[in-house]
């Protein structure tokens, strides 16, 4: 599997591999309290520039791939969503760190950037594509669902959020052979 960042787009979404350039663009966005609620890290306020800083890190280190993701309507930036935990000897990765104001959410903006980045991975050699979300996301739970994504088990007290509180990660993934289906039923979301 090798996965480069590169720009990815369609009629709904344009993800632009994440850079300086794009931390003024996110700031604004970032600042929805509700957005950060149930993370690990937190990233509104005066987190705002170390949670960012920590994203570009990541894509340097060659660990994630984080993109700024605009609609392709206004050309504004609507959210975040990266791969992460690249592990390119076992042709793997997750998608994750998505998050979108509150403008963008409930539309078409997450299946769109969903079909690309899913797209992407396979495309680029994926057997695998892991999705995780905290056990009380009962929204980010109901979209994988709607996606197709297997639903493959909770790890009990995984991680602990910024708040101290514990939580257990519910965990999806999409398999190559899956991909076509899984294709095909955002494809007909998008097309509605």
């Amino acid at each position: 599997m090798k996965l480069e960042p590169a720009v990815l787009e369609n009629a709904v979404v344009r993800l632009e591999p994440l850079t300086e350039a794009h931390r003024e663009a996110l700031r604004p966005l970032a600042q929805e309290a509700e957005i950060w609620a149930l993370t690990s890290l937190r990233g509104d306020g005066e987190h705002f520039d170390s949670w960012f800083d920590l994203m570009l890190e990541g894509s340097r280190a060659g660990s994630q791939i984080s993109h700024l993701v605009r609609r392709r309507s206004d050309g504004g930036p609507v959210g975040h969503s990266a791969f992460l935990s690249i592990v390119p000897e076992h042709c793997r990765l997750e998608i994750g760190w998505t998050w979108y104001g509150a403008t963008a959410r409930g539309t078409q903006v997450n299946p769109a950037a969903k079909h690309l980045l899913l797209g992407r991975a396979f495309e680029c050699g994926a057997e695998r594509v892991e999705l995780k979300t905290h056990h009380r996301n009962l929204r980010s739970q109901a979209a994988m669902t709607k996606m197709g994504a297997t639903r493959e088990g909770t790890l009990r007290r995984h991680m602990k959020c910024w708040t101290g509180e514990w939580r257990d990660t519910v965990w999806f993934s999409v398999l190559k052979e899956e991909w076509p289906a899984v294709a095909a039923g955002l494809e007909a979301r998008l097309a509605v």
